[in-house]
């Protein structure tokens, strides 16, 4: 499950990662919690006369997941993740996993370790980002809720998976990490069907991250300064935590 993630990357390090021919200027954001906006990028419509950069867009969007059928949406579950082994066929996520796939640029995630119930360890926050640094991408979905009274909000969720033994000491999941050289294939909705981009959807490479432990702090939506990413010296030695529930229903992380 993916219940906080980061993006201090600048905009134009997003721009140029991305293939953003532009973006808005924007804030490092140490702490983005769910119902909170995002930064995501789609595919456009074409590609602009005379550049040599991808027609792609970026927006915001509430992360929280919202079915264009659901009819009041305080009474839905809130879907900020989808697992990417039943996405395909969910009908929560059917269409959009057909139509609406997205690019969400992140600096890296948090997770939390949680120790057996009855257990007098603490849970441990982790600091999971590239080992190497930079900016990352997560497989995304994205809807539009439209109300009765014509309204509309854009929403999307994070697919995940089953995490690589990187992640596993900490949580047996973790976001669907897209890799640059892919970008264009996750995003055509066009020519791409879902089952011909299901062999992105799998964990990271082992070398690709790292799990730094640090402090409680993260777990306030309050709290958002780079400090929350300073390292701390672990209680205990990580262990791998139970198999979780299913990640696409209602917040259970936070």
């Amino acid at each position: 499950m993916c219940g906080r993630f980061a993006l201090t990357a600048t905009p134009e390090e997003v721009r140029e990662i991305l293939g953003l021919l532009d973006i808005e200027d924007f804030p490092a954001r140490y702490n983005i919690a769910p119902t909170q906006p995002i930064l995501i990028v789609i595919a456009g419509e074409g590609q602009e006369r005379g550049s040599n950069l991808p027609d792609r867009r970026a927006l915001l969007v509430r992360w929280g997941f919202t079915p264009s059928w659901v009819k009041d949406p305080k009474s839905f579950p809130l879907l900020i993740n989808a697992r990417a082994e039943t996405a395909i066929g969910k009908a929560t996520f059917r269409a959009a996993m057909r139509h609406r796939r997205i690019l969400v640029p992140a600096s890296g995630f948090y997770e939390w370790h949680r120790p057996p119930k009855g257990s007098r360890e603490k849970s441990q926050a982790y600091w999971v980002r590239p080992k190497n640094g930079g900016m990352i991408a997560f497989a995304g979905l994205m809807e539009t809720w439209s109300s009765a009274d014509g309204s509309e909000i854009d929403t999307g969720a994070i697919l995940t998976v089953p995490a690589n033994q990187t992640v596993s000491a900490i949580h047996d999941r973790m976001p669907v990490v897209i890799r640059p050289e892919d970008f264009s294939r996750w995003l055509d909705c066009k020519t791409q069907e879902p089952r011909d981009v299901a062999d992105l959807m799998v964990p990271a490479q082992e070398e690709l991250f790292e799990a730094i432990p640090v402090s409680d702090q993260v777990n306030k939506v309050a709290n958002m300064g780079p400090d929350l990413q300073t390292p701390v010296v672990a209680s205990k030695p990580q262990a791998p935590p139970k198999k979780s529930g299913p990640d696409d229903g209602q917040l259970s992380l936070l």
